[in-house]
């Protein structure tokens, strides 16, 4: 264990504990020669920041409305559907539909973010289609910034939840469900009394890795929105990358960054003991 943990030390424990420190400085991008200690001067700082504020309220909203829409919604249900047609189906099918799927995954996130962005743009392909078949027409990034941000995540996002469940449904063994069937279940009563509870520790850790990277989505908004318009689309990671890079003020980012960590731990406690109860 050694070599592994003096890696993690180095890689991992090292640079965490250089961003505390970093925290509790003025330390800046250009500007000043040195950091000077300041102790919870960024803390306070951060929580009397009305765009602060702001960007923590539009994350929980972003991380409220991607667990509904893109997590238990999107990712989910559509993963789950997409992992049970494709164990159905022919091999050649499942080989078409799972190199299509993972095909959105693999692309790097500034790549897709780009796409999305042409898709969802005012002269995009989605307002084109629907001024063909007559219908009205807006520009989605600026009326509805977080849901095309959603949908990007959907779209990208799927594959994952579909490889998870594809490795659950495979350890369900064939002869419950078949003996459910054979005592008059349908494929719905299959689904939820048999399938479903079999499965539920895969659906809670996928919901908790969705959650999670929910928090640290940065290239999709930067490449689609950059945080806008106005802060609208402004969650913490953009917050952060836009006080630390833009404004060069690394000791106040990286503050926001500690507590953007200290979010993801609270999710990450929630979601264990949940998992932990179901055992």
């Amino acid at each position: 264990m050694t070599p592994a943990t003096v890696l993690l030390l180095l890689f991992l424990a090292g640079p965490i504990g250089y961003c505390v420190w970093i925290a509790f400085t003025d330390a800046q991008l250009t500007g000043a020669s040195g950091a000077r200690f300041i102790g919870l001067d960024n803390f306070r700082r951060a929580f009397a920041d009305p765009d602060f504020r702001g960007a923590v309220w539009l994350t929980l909203v972003f991380t409220l409305v991607f667990t509904l829409v893109s997590a238990v919604i999107g990712q989910n249900t559509l993963g789950l559907a997409l992992a049970g047609l494709m164990r159905a189906a022919s091999r050649p099918v499942r080989t078409v539909t799972g190199a299509l799927v993972i095909t959105a995954w693999v692309l790097p996130e500034v790549v897709a973010a780009f796409l999305l962005y042409a898709f969802f743009r005012r002269e995009g392909t989605l307002n084109a289609v629907l001024d063909w078949l007559h219908l009205p027409s807006q520009n989605w990034l600026f009326t509805l910034p977080i849901l095309a941000v959603s949908f990007a995540n959907v779209w990208r996002g799927t594959a994952f939840s579909m490889l998870i469940y594809s490795a659950a449904l495979s350890s369900v063994p064939r002869e419950v469900t078949e003996a459910a069937e054979v005592d008059g279940a349908g494929g719905v009563r299959r689904l939820w009394h048999v399938t479903l509870p079999m499965i539920r520790r895969s659906i809670g850790t996928n919901l908790m890795l969705n959650t999670l990277s929910t928090l640290s989505v940065f290239g999709l908004i930067w490449a689609m929105t950059r945080g806008g318009p106005g802060n609208r689309s402004q969650t913490l990671p953009v917050f952060m990358y836009d006080q630390a890079f833009v404004k060069s003020l690394i000791g106040y980012g990286t503050a926001v960054a500690l507590l953007l960590l200290l979010v993801g731990a609270l999710f990450s406690v929630v979601y264990l003991r949940l998992l932990k109860a179901d055992v």
